[in-house]
């Protein structure tokens, strides 16, 4: 397991490259596989405070953690917390509902598309936008894989994120798993005309 420590803005002395090295050996407890983990610390010259984030690649999904704080050591520390709670809530939770309890699929009718209207093209800082849609400001592409619901459920705990976007392995439609109050999940399926 390759352990890469990097700072922006600010000096990683020796003993918190040191410290960093033997809290984390105890993530490969936590997640076999590990291939490298990045620490990147970011200090923040306008405001007094400085940025951990912690990157975790291995063969399954990318896990991240992050956390701010005034000192780095205490922002590394909240962030690894973040990211071991992250790892056994995943754990957790394919120890505790593999095959325990079905899943439920909610089933979208298919809504039938109204006649457009005329749209208005504006010019927006040097980029045409149209209608009153929002200004587009960031774009992404990610390789899919087809996934189940539950791998999908869990590579969205692992990331962190409040909802995770797949191809359905069983339909083969681009679908939505998100989390809603508690422990609830809820799954969006698109029929692709």
């Amino acid at each position: 397991m390759d352990i890469l420590v990097t700072g922006r803005h600010c000096q990683i002395p020796d003993d918190f490259r040191e410290r960093v090295e033997d809290k984390l050996a105890a993530i490969e407890k936590l997640k076999d596989r590990v291939i490298r983990i990045e620490v990147q610390i970011t200090a923040n010259k306008k405001a007094s405070d400085t940025l951990a984030e912690i990157t975790l690649r291995s063969k399954g999904p990318v896990v991240r953690a992050e956390a701010a704080a005034d000192d780095k050591t205490v922002a590394f520390d909240a962030a690894l917390d973040k990211l071991k709670a992250q790892l056994r809530k995943a754990g957790d939770r394919r120890k505790a509902h593999r095959g325990l309890r079905p899943q439920a699929v909610i089933d979208v009718p298919p809504v039938t598309p109204a006649a457009e209207p005329e749209v208005q093209v504006r010019n927006v800082a040097g980029l045409e936008v149209q209608g009153d849609g929002p200004l587009v400001v960031r774009e992404k592409e990610f390789e899919a894989v087809p996934l189940t619901l539950a791998q999908a459920l869990d590579e969205m705990e692992l990331v962190g994120h409040d909802f995770f976007l797949y191809v359905d392995a069983a339909s083969g439609k681009p679908s939505v798993v998100y989390r809603r109050k508690a422990y609830d999940y809820g799954v969006i399926h698109l029929n692709v005309a």
